[in-house]
């Protein structure tokens, strides 16, 4: 029996009451087991919804008056062994029988043509492969060349047969969920590819082939297909393998187009709404929270999410989409006024260092307005091709690692590149900072915030440091969050777009 991972959670649903619920029966002969369990696929998890206690001679009742949601369920064995797969559709009231020795082989359904085409489906693959390992007798004798000729001259021979079954399967179930069902686990590649220039035009149109029909017969409308083994790997392989490298304007519109396919009301919906929302808040990949963003704008803003997500969390989202929105990838970085290591000093002395409430800071910084005005350093009065906008404390553990090794860049790149370090200390240590700054030789443009006129944090969604920053002659965001060691890379991949 194939084991497997089971999450053994009571799974609490909206399902509707009705008289008729369900009556799920088996009898497995040679089960030893005393209790088995009643369980359902949903979106890429694995949900108990009932547990029969007393399994006498491997028989067995899951039984109740809820009705339960259609799709593909399983039995589960004590020690948590998948026993089979089976399809809850029209009928709510199924019986089972098989022999524990060879318990997929030996399976029926009793009164359900639904679910004896679905064993059927899965025996010729027991039987195929049964077929296949025996072969291996057969190379006893012969050498290796041989041996591995006639394995595959055989492993064509049963691939073109799997080929016709599942096409004539697939024709013979059309209209129906287990027909929907093998739609969702069989490839849409092209067969015949037109005559191309190059292979690397073949490749493309492959590419396109298999995209353009990934989602052929794929019904958004119809929720059972989230209760199956295939729908959430399903929608990961498209987002993470086929469309992501295309880049995050090109997710946006799938992502649009696939939920205008989804009842707003309907468990579709509601599910792949948050596995897009839960993938891209904080995707791995820079400058894939534009697509975060977009979702934030384009449905959580006007409402369509009020029945998925509390007041409060909602307004969380859009807080956090409204802190991110200005550091996308290509906006320009939000100005920043600071003060240098030289005037540190005149507006410590105006004190600033020893101000300790928001109250008496905003004081002295309307009593020396114009005195703090000719101070300031700003971002956008940094001139270079590249600016490299670092933010750092004296005391972060991965700063000081990093920050040296920022230095080492920048000596680097200034070489061969017009480029300068806009170095932000997060803090407002002055002494500290100061220190550090001479005994490492940090000849970048050092500033701070002593004044607290930035609210540095929440202006670049600063709440770990070093956070970096790389930007253009117009201070647009380049890129964000790398390592130092990546900035050599990156800038070379630009200016050799540039050349292009």
């Amino acid at each position: 029996m194939k084991k497997t991972a089971l999450l053994l959670l009571l799974f609490i649903g909206c399902s509707a009451f009705s008289q008729s619920g369900y009556e799920i029966k088996g009898n497995i002969k040679n089960l030893t087991d005393s209790v088995v369990y009643l369980a359902k696929y949903n979106f890429g998890k694995q949900y108990v919804v009932d547990t029969c206690n007393k399994v006498i001679k491997g028989s067995f009742v899951f039984k109740g008056k809820t009705t339960l949601d259609k799709g593909i369920y399983f039995v589960v064995t004590q020690s948590k062994s998948h026993m089979f797969d089976f399809i809850l559709n029209q009928n709510s009231k199924l019986s089972f029988t098989s022999d524990a020795s060879d318990l997929q082989y030996n399976l029926k359904a009793i009164d359900s043509k639904e679910n004896e085409d679905f064993f059927a489906y899965t025996k010729y693959y027991l039987t195929k492969n049964k077929e296949f390992m025996s072969l291996k007798d057969k190379t006893k004798g012969m050498n290796k060349v041989d041996s591995t000729a006639f394995m595959q001259n055989k492993a064509k021979e049963f691939s073109e047969d799997v080929v016709k079954f599942e096409n004539d399967v697939i024709k013979a179930q059309q209209g129906t969920f287990f027909g929907d069902w093998i739609n969702l686990k069989t490839e849409k590649e092209a067969k015949e590819i037109p005559q191309q220039k190059t292979s690397t035009d073949s490749s493309y149109y492959r590419f396109n082939y298999y995209k353009g029909h990934f989602w052929d017969g794929v019904n958004f409308a119809d929720d059972r297909l989230l209760r199956t083994q295939f729908f959430e790997d399903k929608v990961k392989k498209y987002f993470d393998q086929i469309v992501q490298q295309l880049g995050p304007d090109s997710v946006k519109v799938e992502i649009d187009k696939i939920l205008a396919k989804c009842p707003k009301d309907g468990d579709m919906f509601k599910y792949l709404f948050v596995h897009f929302m839960t993938n891209y808040e904080n995707h791995k990949l820079m400058g894939f929270d534009a697509v975060f963003v977009h979702i934030v704008d384009k449905y959580i803003k006007v409402g369509v999410a009020n029945s998925i997500y509390e007041a409060k969390t909602i307004g969380k989202i859009v807080e956090k989409s409204d802190r991110v929105k200005p550091l996308l990838i290509g906006s320009v970085a939000p100005e920043l006024f600071m003060i240098d290591t030289v005037n540190g000093k005149i507006v410590n002395k105006m004190g600033f260092d020893t101000a300790s409430t928001a109250e008496s800071i905003t004081k002295l910084y309307y009593a020396n307005v114009q005195k703090l005005a000719p101070l300031f350093t700003t971002l956008s009065s940094v001139k270079a091709k590249y600016t490299i906008l670092v933010f750092w404390d004296v005391e972060c553990g991965h700063c000081q690692t990093e920050i040296p090794k920022l230095l080492e860049v920048y000596h680097e790149l200034k070489k061969t590149v017009d480029v300068k370090v806009f170095s932000v200390y997060t803090l407002s240590e002055f002494d500290k900072w100061k220190k550090y700054i001479i005994k490492n030789k940090l000849d970048f443009v050092n500033i701070y915030d002593p004044i607290h006129l930035n609210n540095v944090k929440e202006k670049y969604d600063i709440f770990s440091t070093p956070k970096v920053y790389v930007l253009d002659k117009d201070k647009k965001i380049k890129s964000k969050h790398m390592p130092v060691d990546k900035i050599p890379e990156l800038i070379k991949l630009y200016e050799s777009a540039d050349k292009k």
